[in-house]
Protein backbone atom coordinates (compact mmCIF):
# COMPACT_ATOMS: atom_id res chain seq x y z
CA UNK A 1 0.00 0.00 0.00
CA UNK A 2 1.01 3.98 -1.14
CA UNK A 3 1.06 5.99 2.05
CA UNK A 4 -1.24 8.31 0.20
CA UNK A 5 -3.24 5.56 0.07
CA UNK A 6 -3.51 4.60 3.56
CA UNK A 7 -3.51 8.25 4.84
CA UNK A 8 -6.90 8.59 2.64
CA UNK A 9 -8.51 5.38 3.89
CA UNK A 10 -7.30 6.16 7.83
CA UNK A 11 -8.51 9.36 7.77
CA UNK A 12 -11.94 8.52 6.38
CA UNK A 13 -11.91 5.54 9.08
CA UNK A 14 -11.30 8.09 12.00
CA UNK A 15 -13.68 10.87 10.21
CA UNK A 16 -16.31 7.83 10.44
CA UNK A 17 -15.88 7.55 14.29
CA UNK A 18 -16.13 11.27 14.91
CA UNK A 19 -12.75 12.33 15.34
CA UNK A 20 -12.80 15.79 14.83
CA UNK A 21 -9.11 15.38 14.00
CA UNK A 22 -9.01 12.48 11.72
CA UNK A 23 -6.22 13.76 9.04
CA UNK A 24 -3.99 15.01 11.74
CA UNK A 25 -4.01 12.46 13.76
CA UNK A 26 -3.42 9.68 10.45
CA UNK A 27 -0.36 11.89 9.92
CA UNK A 28 1.15 12.02 13.39
CA UNK A 29 1.10 8.02 13.36
CA UNK A 30 2.85 8.06 10.21
CA UNK A 31 5.23 10.55 11.54
CA UNK A 32 5.77 8.49 14.42
CA UNK A 33 6.48 5.06 12.55
CA UNK A 34 7.96 6.34 9.43
CA UNK A 35 10.57 9.00 11.78
CA UNK A 36 9.75 11.65 9.38
CA UNK A 37 7.92 15.26 9.59
CA UNK A 38 4.56 15.95 7.94
CA UNK A 39 6.79 17.97 4.93
CA UNK A 40 8.57 14.66 4.11
CA UNK A 41 5.25 12.80 4.03
CA UNK A 42 3.57 14.73 2.13
CA UNK A 43 5.88 15.27 -0.42
CA UNK A 44 6.63 11.86 -0.70
CA UNK A 45 2.69 9.86 -1.48
CA UNK A 46 4.07 7.43 -3.44
CA UNK A 47 6.36 5.62 -0.51
CA UNK A 48 5.68 2.21 -0.27
CA UNK A 49 4.33 0.79 3.46
CA UNK A 50 5.44 -2.63 4.16
CA UNK A 51 2.84 -4.79 5.59
CA UNK A 52 3.91 -4.93 8.59
CA UNK A 53 3.95 -1.19 9.12
CA UNK A 54 0.30 -1.31 7.37
CA UNK A 55 -0.78 -3.31 10.65
CA UNK A 56 0.93 -1.55 13.00
CA UNK A 57 -0.70 1.44 11.58
CA UNK A 58 -4.21 -0.47 11.47
CA UNK A 59 -3.44 -1.25 15.96
CA UNK A 60 -2.92 2.28 16.53
CA UNK A 61 -5.76 3.74 14.27
CA UNK A 62 -8.20 0.92 15.93
CA UNK A 63 -7.03 2.31 19.40
CA UNK A 64 -7.69 6.08 18.23
CA UNK A 65 -11.17 5.18 16.87
CA UNK A 66 -12.33 4.19 20.15
CA UNK A 67 -11.26 7.77 21.12
CA UNK A 68 -8.51 6.66 23.13
CA UNK A 69 -5.93 9.95 23.46
CA UNK A 70 -3.58 10.40 20.87
CA UNK A 71 -1.09 10.82 23.30
CA UNK A 72 -1.51 7.43 24.91
CA UNK A 73 -1.12 5.69 21.65
CA UNK A 74 1.70 7.59 20.66
CA UNK A 75 3.14 6.92 24.65
CA UNK A 76 4.27 10.84 25.06
CA UNK A 77 2.82 14.31 24.62
CA UNK A 78 4.51 17.86 24.22
CA UNK A 79 4.64 20.31 27.14
CA UNK A 80 6.58 23.75 27.08
CA UNK A 81 8.28 22.70 24.16
CA UNK A 82 9.56 19.10 25.62
CA UNK A 83 8.27 15.55 25.04
CA UNK A 84 7.00 14.02 27.89
CA UNK A 85 6.15 10.11 28.53
CA UNK A 86 2.71 9.15 29.32
CA UNK A 87 0.45 6.33 29.82
CA UNK A 88 -2.98 5.70 31.41
CA UNK A 89 -1.84 6.30 34.87
CA UNK A 90 -1.34 9.82 34.24
CA UNK A 91 -3.24 12.57 32.34
CA UNK A 92 -2.03 13.90 29.06
CA UNK A 93 -0.67 17.70 29.63
CA UNK A 94 -2.46 19.80 28.62
CA UNK A 95 -1.67 23.48 26.77
CA UNK A 96 -3.03 25.34 28.99
CA UNK A 97 -1.10 24.30 31.62
CA UNK A 98 1.79 26.36 30.23
CA UNK A 99 0.38 29.48 31.52
CA UNK A 100 1.50 28.40 34.90
CA UNK A 101 4.93 28.66 33.95
CA UNK A 102 4.74 31.20 32.63
CA UNK A 103 3.07 32.83 35.25
CA UNK A 104 5.58 31.30 37.52
CA UNK A 105 8.52 32.36 36.33
CA UNK A 106 7.31 35.89 36.30
CA UNK A 107 7.25 35.78 40.17
CA UNK A 108 10.05 37.99 42.30
CA UNK A 109 13.60 35.46 42.36
CA UNK A 110 12.38 35.09 46.09
CA UNK A 111 9.66 33.12 45.18
CA UNK A 112 11.73 31.11 42.71
CA UNK A 113 13.75 29.28 45.30
CA UNK A 114 11.81 26.60 46.48
CA UNK A 115 9.00 25.25 44.29
CA UNK A 116 6.59 22.61 45.04
CA UNK A 117 4.48 21.14 42.70
CA UNK A 118 1.27 19.51 44.03
CA UNK A 119 -0.49 16.43 42.31
CA UNK A 120 2.27 16.12 39.67
CA UNK A 121 1.39 13.66 37.65
CA UNK A 122 3.96 13.05 35.05
CA UNK A 123 6.15 15.18 36.01
CA UNK A 124 5.44 18.08 33.16
CA UNK A 125 5.07 21.21 35.41
CA UNK A 126 7.98 20.35 38.30
CA UNK A 127 10.01 18.96 35.43
CA UNK A 128 9.21 21.99 33.66
CA UNK A 129 10.35 24.33 36.51
CA UNK A 130 13.47 22.52 37.12
CA UNK A 131 15.18 22.81 33.62
CA UNK A 132 13.84 26.39 33.00
CA UNK A 133 15.40 27.87 36.33
CA UNK A 134 18.56 27.89 37.80
CA UNK A 135 19.26 26.91 41.62
CA UNK A 136 15.84 25.97 41.84
CA UNK A 137 14.71 23.30 44.38
CA UNK A 138 12.04 21.51 43.17
CA UNK A 139 9.63 18.77 45.09
CA UNK A 140 6.64 17.32 43.65
CA UNK A 141 4.36 14.98 44.91
CA UNK A 142 1.53 12.46 43.60
CA UNK A 143 -0.71 10.34 45.70
CA UNK A 144 -0.35 7.69 42.90
CA UNK A 145 2.08 5.18 42.45
CA UNK A 146 1.92 4.79 38.74
CA UNK A 147 2.11 8.56 37.98
CA UNK A 148 5.08 9.03 40.31
CA UNK A 149 6.84 6.12 37.75
CA UNK A 150 5.84 8.13 34.98
CA UNK A 151 7.37 11.13 36.77
CA UNK A 152 10.62 9.40 37.42
CA UNK A 153 11.22 7.90 33.89
CA UNK A 154 10.60 11.80 32.88
CA UNK A 155 12.94 12.97 35.20
CA UNK A 156 16.13 10.88 33.99
CA UNK A 157 14.97 11.82 30.07
CA UNK A 158 15.29 15.59 31.00
CA UNK A 159 18.07 14.69 33.51
CA UNK A 160 15.98 17.02 35.75
CA UNK A 161 16.68 17.06 39.73
CA UNK A 162 13.37 16.56 41.16
CA UNK A 163 11.74 15.21 44.56
CA UNK A 164 9.74 12.90 44.25
CA UNK A 165 7.47 11.95 47.63
CA UNK A 166 4.23 9.63 47.17
CA UNK A 167 1.68 11.35 49.49
CA UNK A 168 -1.62 13.07 49.62
CA UNK A 169 -0.69 16.99 48.49
CA UNK A 170 1.37 18.18 51.14
CA UNK A 171 0.44 15.55 53.80
CA UNK A 172 3.63 14.53 56.02
CA UNK A 173 5.66 17.26 54.07
CA UNK A 174 7.95 19.96 56.14
CA UNK A 175 6.93 22.73 53.94
CA UNK A 176 9.64 25.67 53.65
CA UNK A 177 7.23 28.94 54.36
CA UNK A 178 8.52 30.84 50.98
CA UNK A 179 7.57 27.70 48.83
CA UNK A 180 6.22 28.62 45.73
CA UNK A 181 3.02 26.38 45.13
CA UNK A 182 2.12 24.75 41.77
CA UNK A 183 -1.30 23.43 42.37
CA UNK A 184 -2.77 21.72 38.80
CA UNK A 185 -5.21 19.41 41.17
CA UNK A 186 -8.49 17.91 40.00
CA UNK A 187 -11.24 20.45 39.23
CA UNK A 188 -13.71 19.05 36.69
CA UNK A 189 -16.82 18.80 39.33
CA UNK A 190 -18.36 15.61 39.29
CA UNK A 191 -21.44 15.72 36.83
CA UNK A 192 -19.29 17.62 34.46
CA UNK A 193 -19.72 15.97 30.99
CA UNK A 194 -16.52 15.43 29.45
CA UNK A 195 -15.50 14.88 26.24
CA UNK A 196 -14.81 10.67 25.14
CA UNK A 197 -10.94 11.13 24.98
CA UNK A 198 -10.56 12.45 28.13
CA UNK A 199 -12.96 9.96 29.89
CA UNK A 200 -10.01 7.33 29.49
CA UNK A 201 -7.94 9.39 31.72
CA UNK A 202 -7.78 8.66 35.19
CA UNK A 203 -10.53 9.60 36.66
CA UNK A 204 -8.94 10.48 40.17
CA UNK A 205 -7.13 13.09 38.34
CA UNK A 206 -10.13 14.53 36.90
CA UNK A 207 -12.77 14.81 39.39
CA UNK A 208 -13.06 16.38 42.59
CA UNK A 209 -16.06 16.76 44.11
CA UNK A 210 -19.86 18.74 43.30
CA UNK A 211 -18.41 22.17 42.71
CA UNK A 212 -14.71 20.60 42.00
CA UNK A 213 -12.87 22.12 44.41
CA UNK A 214 -12.84 19.64 47.14
CA UNK A 215 -9.03 19.45 46.82
CA UNK A 216 -8.18 22.70 46.67
CA UNK A 217 -10.33 23.00 49.91
CA UNK A 218 -8.11 19.98 51.72
CA UNK A 219 -4.83 21.81 50.66
CA UNK A 220 -5.52 25.05 51.57
CA UNK A 221 -6.45 23.44 55.12
CA UNK A 222 -3.11 21.70 54.63
CA UNK A 223 -1.32 25.09 54.07
CA UNK A 224 -2.85 26.59 57.16
CA UNK A 225 -1.58 24.14 59.08
CA UNK A 226 1.58 24.84 57.79
CA UNK A 227 1.78 28.69 58.39
CA UNK A 228 2.37 29.16 54.56
CA UNK A 229 3.38 32.59 53.34
CA UNK A 230 4.60 32.07 49.63
CA UNK A 231 2.88 32.27 46.77
CA UNK A 232 0.07 29.50 45.28
CA UNK A 233 -0.88 29.01 41.43
CA UNK A 234 -3.99 27.14 40.77
CA UNK A 235 -5.91 25.57 37.63
CA UNK A 236 -9.07 25.50 37.32
CA UNK A 237 -12.04 26.49 34.86
CA UNK A 238 -12.82 30.05 34.14
CA UNK A 239 -15.90 29.64 36.01
CA UNK A 240 -14.61 28.08 39.44
CA UNK A 241 -12.18 31.19 39.32
CA UNK A 242 -14.54 33.47 41.51
CA UNK A 243 -15.35 30.50 43.88
CA UNK A 244 -11.59 29.51 44.22
CA UNK A 245 -10.82 33.14 44.84
CA UNK A 246 -13.39 33.63 48.02
CA UNK A 247 -12.19 30.68 49.00
CA UNK A 248 -8.60 31.63 48.99
CA UNK A 249 -9.31 35.10 51.00
CA UNK A 250 -10.98 32.97 53.17
CA UNK A 251 -7.62 31.40 54.13
CA UNK A 252 -5.56 34.97 53.60
CA UNK A 253 -4.25 34.06 49.79
CA UNK A 254 -5.24 37.26 47.69
CA UNK A 255 -5.97 37.13 43.96
CA UNK A 256 -2.58 38.77 42.61
CA UNK A 257 -2.95 37.53 38.89
CA UNK A 258 -5.44 35.74 36.37
CA UNK A 259 -5.25 34.26 32.98
CA UNK A 260 -6.91 31.53 31.35
CA UNK A 261 -7.19 28.85 33.23
CA UNK A 262 -4.42 30.17 36.10
CA UNK A 263 -4.97 32.23 39.49
CA UNK A 264 -1.86 33.45 41.16
CA UNK A 265 -2.55 33.79 45.05
CA UNK A 266 -0.16 35.28 47.63
CA UNK A 267 -0.17 35.19 51.09
CA UNK A 268 -1.72 38.53 52.90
Amino acid sequence: MKLNDWLQQATQQLKDAKIATARLDALVLLQDLLNKNSAQLLAEPDTPLTDEQVRELATAVARRKKHEPLAYIRGKAEFYGREFTVNKDVLVPRPETETMIELSLKLPKTAQKTVVDVGTGSGAIAITVACELHQVQVLATDISPGALKVARQNCIKHQATVDLQETNLLEGLELHADATILANLPYVPENYVINQAASQEPAVALFAGPDGLDLYKELFEQLKAREHRGYLLTEALPAQHHHLAQLARSYNYALEDSHDFIQVFAKI
